[in-house]
C-alpha cells in the first residue's frame, strides 16, 4: 500500500476520507493558499490507463454546463493520480435517508427537470454517463443548494464516433456497466449502452425516490445478484413499478424503455410530462429543490459522506438573484438530429 501523501501539489491539505469507489478514494481537502475547501481524489498509478486523468478529460470537456462539478487542478503526486474538485454538498442518497426515504413529488419532479436537462448536456458533448444513481447526484452548497450535480465520470463512454460522424455501433456481449439496481434492462443483457440507458436509469431513480423502493430490490437492502434484479426487473410490469405514483411516470419509462439504440430522445417531450404535473401540484409549487432536514443531526457535504454540515435554505428573494441557479423552466439546449 502506497503512503498517502499529506499534501497534493505543495498546496492542497489532505483531510478526511470522504468517500471511495471502484478506482479511486475521494478526500476533503484545504487549499492552503487561499483556505479553500475542495474535493481531492486520488488514484493509485498503475500500467494501465487512469480512470482519474480520463474523467478529468470528460469534465474539461463538459466544462461550464450547470450541474457539472468544477476541475481545479491534475497531476501526480507520489505513486498517485490526483484531481481537485470543487466541494459539493451531500447526495441523493444521504438526503433520502435523512428524509425517510421519501422525496415529495414536488422536489421529484424538480429534480428530474434538473437531471433530464444534464444528461442532455452531456449527450450533447457525445458522452453517456453510465451510472445514474442516488449516489451519484449531490447538490451544492451556498447559492447552489438547489442545484443538482452528477459526478463521477469514471465509466462514461461516447456514443458518438467523431471521426466518422456516426454513432457507435449496437454490440451485445458487453458486461454490466453501473449499478443493478438503476440499470437499465439493455445493460443487464450486455447491449452497448446508450442514451436511452441513461434515461432509463434515471426514471428508475426518480421512481425509487417516489416509492420509497422498486420492486426488485429488498426492503432490508439486501444485497442481490445481478441475475436476481434482472429476472425481478423483466418480470415487474409498469403498473408494478409505478403503483400509486402519478401516471406521468409510467408514461416516462414506456418512452425511455421504446427509445431505439441511435434514437435521439425528445428531452422537451419528457420535461413536458414533468412540468405539466407540477403544474397541478398546490401553490405554490417552485422549481427549487428543497430537501428541508427533519430533526438530527445536519446532513454533512461531500463528493460522497461526511463532512461540514449544510447551511440553512436560501430565501425565495435570494434565490431568485442566485446567478448558477437554472431557471424555471430550464433553458432548452437544442436536441441533436444526427442520428
Amino acid at each position: 500500500m502506497n503512503k498517502v501523501p499529506v499534501r497534493v501539489d505543495g498546496r492542497f491539505r489532505l483531510g478526511e476520507v470522504l468517500g471511495s469507489g471502484s478506482y479511486a478514494v475521494v478526500y476533503s481537502a484545504q487549499n492552503i493558499i487561499n483556505d479553500d475547501n475542495v474535493a481531492l481524489k486520488l488514484e493509485t498509478v498503475v500500467n494501465h490507463s487512469s480512470s482519474v486523468e480520463r474523467e478529468y478529460w470528460i469534465l474539461k470537456q463538459l466544462e461550464g454546463g450547470v450541474g457539472i462539478p468544477r476541475t481545479l487542478w491534475f497531476g501526480r503526486e507520489s505513486a498517485y493520480h490526483a484531481l481537485v474538485l470543487e466541494l459539493l454538498g451531500p447526495s441523493l442518497h444521504q438526503l433520502f435517508l435523512a428524509n425517510n426515504r421519501r422525496f415529495s413529488l414536488l422536489n421529484v419532479v424538480n429534480l428530474g427537470v434538473q437531471l433530464l436537462s444534464r444528461l442532455e448536456y452531456i449527450h450533447s458533448h457525445n458522452y453517456v454517463h453510465g451510472d445514474i444513481k442516488p449516489q451519484n447526484i449531490l447538490v451544492g452548497l451556498g447559492n447552489l443548494r438547489h442545484t443538482a450535480f452528477i459526478i463521477n465520470f469514471g465509466i462514461t463512454k461516447m456514443y458518438w464516433n467523431t471521426a466518422t460522424s456516426d454513432h457507435v455501433p449496437f454490440r451485445h456481449g458487453r458486461s454490466l456497466s453501473g449499478t443493478p439496481a438503476f440499470a437499465s434492462i439493455n445493460n443487464h443483457l450486455g447491449v452497448e449502452p446508450g442514451r436511452r440507458d441513461d434515461l432509463e436509469s434515471l426514471t428508475y431513480m426518480l421512481i425509487y425516490f417516489l416509492r420509497g423502493s422498486l420492486p426488485w430490490l429488498t426492503s432490508d437492502d439486501e444485497k442481490l445478484s445481478n441475475s436476481t434484479i434482472l429476472e425481478r426487473k423483466a418480470r415487474a410490469t409498469i403498473a408494478d413499478i409505478c403503483h400509486d405514483i402519478p401516471v406521468e411516470f409510467a408514461n416516462i419509462l414506456i418512452y425511455t424503455r421504446s427509445l431505439a439504440f441511435t434514437e435521439d430522445p425528445d428531452y422537451n417531450h419528457l420535461r413536458s410530462l414533468l412540468n405539466g404535473l407540477r403544474a397541478t401540484l398546490p401553490a405554490p409549487a417552485t422549481c427549487m429543490l428543497d430537501f428541508s432536514q427533519p430533526d438530527g443531526p445536519a446532513i454533512p457535504p461531500l463528493l460522497s459522506p461526511d463532512g461540514p454540515s449544510i447551511p440553512p435554505p436560501l430565501s425565495p428573494d435570494q434565490c431568485c438573484v442566485a446567478k448558477a441557479i437554472s431557471p424555471c423552466p430550464p433553458k432548452v439546449v437544442r436536441r441533436s438530429t444526427r442520428v
